[in-house]
């Protein structure tokens, strides 16, 4: 059978010639994968909502000889407040950003699809600091991936910001939000994340300009 299911979020979406889209998807199943939609591009298909950046849903597949192929989509969450909103698609588009950089074919990608799906909910939402999110997502987001590096000893950082690093990396990645620190110790705890970001990407983020310019429009 060439026909399965997926469950996933999509990355990023591209045409592909006139009429159709390309979109990369991070699944619960195959890790992540990119699919074409046939005549996604055309305003009346069936396809044109379903297969935008930030949606999560499933999605019936087709395994051609060389690629897959959009069959069906069952959404749950299009997300459409990231469309709307500049700050929240420019905050949402870095972390797509990060688990495209992180997401591997036939790789056990299930943690980090958690991990997005859960801060997106959170920015949706609308009730937690967007920069704490960032923070917590980069953070858990390298640890997923084995990269982190060792906690700093408590002379380089203070005690409230190795235990909120301690309990990111321990807690589950769609609990990894589920904490609270003092003004100064998110700080610290950014400045960090910050510092290991630095050392362990190597490729620019274009969502963080996105980030700033988006900031200055606010204020």
């Amino acid at each position: 059978m060439n026909d399965f299911t997926v469950t996933g979020i999509i990355l990023k979406a591209e045409p592909i010639g006139d009429y159709d889209r390309r979109i990369v998807l991070l699944t619960k199943e195959r890790g992540k994968i990119s699919v074409f939609a046939k005549g996604a591009l055309r305003p009346t298909n069936r396809f044109v909502a379903c297969t935008m950046p930030f949606v999560f849903g499933t999605f019936d597949l087709y395994a051609g000889a060389n690629s897959f192929s959009l069959n069906k989509a069952e959404i749950s969450n299009y997300f459409e407040i990231f469309r709307k909103d500049l700050l929240l698609n420019a905050y949402g588009s870095y972390f797509l950003e990060i688990a495209d950089y992180y997401g591997r074919e036939n790789a056990d990608n299930v943690g980090l699809m958690r991990l997005l799906y859960r801060a997106l909910l959170l920015l949706e939402e609308g009730k937690t600091d967007y920069d704490f999110i960032k923070t917590v997502f980069e953070m858990k987001a390298i640890m997923l991936d084995g990269e982190f590096p060792d906690i700093p000893d408590a002379n380089e950082l203070p005690q409230g910001a190795k235990k909120a690093i301690r309990y990111i990396y321990d807690a589950r990645p769609e609990n990894a939000f589920a904490f609270q620190v003092s003004d100064e110790t998110f700080i610290k705890l950014s400045e960090q994340a910050e510092s290991v970001c630095k050392r362990t990407f190597d490729k620019e983020f274009a969502s963080l300009e996105m980030i700033r310019f988006a900031k200055e429009m606010k204020e």
